[in-house]
């Protein structure tokens, strides 16, 4: 097959991240006369969606936690088959599979690779041996690539120390960036003080670190409401089990609200989104909870504090310190409603200044602008 020099190549590890945080970006890489494939496996909960986007699509099998070399060395022999046949532009790897995997084909055939480090997963937070390997496998994989996006400073000073990019490849990006539109204020609301975390269901995620602070406030607070809205990623190491969730529910500490394609009439009716982690890139939920005019309560650790201004947009707590969230959530919940407005009101602003997708948008095209030139 001839060269398609228009033709750019998207992947992911899950069909849900395409839908939900590169729609934007694959409108935009159309109008400006790209050809965007996505490469993700198939997700039952955004296949509806995928098929909107208009765009050649391919399906392959990837193990997200999994830690099976011949699971991995086959995603990589995938990746080269797909990227040998449709000799793309360029390669934008999300994710971290992708981001090695797919680079490594890319740089094999000469394809230019652009990878985005969206966080940097249970791997690096534990460190141990598997860091070591992981390491490594970025630092081959990286090494040809044209960019690297990071999307807080502490992660992009990680990678430079650890010698896995140059400075001159490493470039910050202010996420996935969050449409103002799609996501605009809601008026807080005026029942009882409602806190929801958004996320996987990981322990990582400070899920558990939320439930203690339930457990905390629950005497005090009797009429407030403690929700999680977000999947059970069984395959994750860090995955918190429906056993003990079921647990949780039945002691009447959280609301278990599944999962959802749109978080939006959530976060209308919660009172402020609460996300406990350990470590992020730049936590969507926060963006787009900032979006709607609602105050934020996080950990801070990287990429939560780019967000959150304590005091100013909301508060930030000690990480893995129950007690620390708990103290943080009872400020908010004791508050008036109109400094609860007035906190929303800033994480709005913040996000509009810093946080748009157009600004996302335009670091990508202007990647891919340079590569043409460079290829002229």
């Amino acid at each position: 097959m001839g060269a398609a020099p228009r033709r750019v190549v998207l992947a992911a590890n899950s069909s849900w991240n395409i839908v939900n945080f590169r729609a934007g970006l694959i409108e935009a890489l159309k109008r400006e006369g790209y050809e965007p494939v996505v490469v993700a496996p198939l997700d039952e909960a955004a296949e509806s969606r995928m098929g909107e986007l208009g765009v050649e699509r391919i399906v392959v099998g990837i193990e997200r936690s999994g830690l099976n070399p011949i699971a991995d060395l086959r995603l990589l022999g995938e990746y080269r088959r797909i990227l040998k046949r449709l000799r793309p532009a360029a390669f934008l790897g999300f994710t971290i599979k992708p981001n090695i995997y797919g680079c490594i084909a890319a740089r094999s055939l000469g394809v230019p690779a652009i990878a985005n480090i969206s966080g940097l997963g249970t791997v690096f937070i534990k460190r141990g041996a598997l860091l070591a390997l992981v390491t490594r496998l970025y630092r081959f994989a990286l090494s040809r690539a044209a960019v690297v996006f990071f999307q807080n400073p502490d992660d992009r000073a990680l990678f430079i120390e650890r010698r896995m990019v140059r400075p001159e490849q490493a470039r910050l990006l202010p996420g996935s960036g969050v449409d103002l539109e799609r996501f605009a204020p809601a008026p807080q609301p005026l029942s009882p003080p409602t806190f929801l975390l958004i996320a996987r269901l990981l322990g990582d995620k400070g899920v558990r670190e939320f439930v203690e602070a339930a457990r905390m406030l629950r005497p005090g607070l009797p009429e407030a409401r403690f929700q999680l809205l977000g999947p059970i990623d069984g395959g994750n190491r860090t995955a918190i089990s429906r056993a003990e969730l079921e647990e949780w529910i039945a002691q009447g500490l959280v609301d278990y609200l599944g999962e959802t394609d749109d978080v939006r009439p959530y976060v209308a009716a919660a009172s402020a989104v609460v996300l406990p982690s350990y470590r992020e890139g730049l936590p969507r939920s926060l963006l787009e909870a900032a979006a709607m005019a609602r105050p934020l309560i996080a950990t801070d650790v990287p990429g939560c504090r780019e967000v959150v201004e304590d005091g100013t947009n909301g508060f930030l707590c000690r990480v893995r310190d129950s007690e620390s969230l708990a103290k943080a959530m009872k400020n908010l919940a004791e508050m008036p409603v109109s400094r609860r407005s007035a906190m929303g009101e800033a994480a709005r602003r913040k996000v509009q200044d810093q946080f748009s997708e157009t600004v996302v948008i335009r670091a990508y095209l202007d990647a891919l602008d340079t590569l043409a030139v460079q290829r002229s």
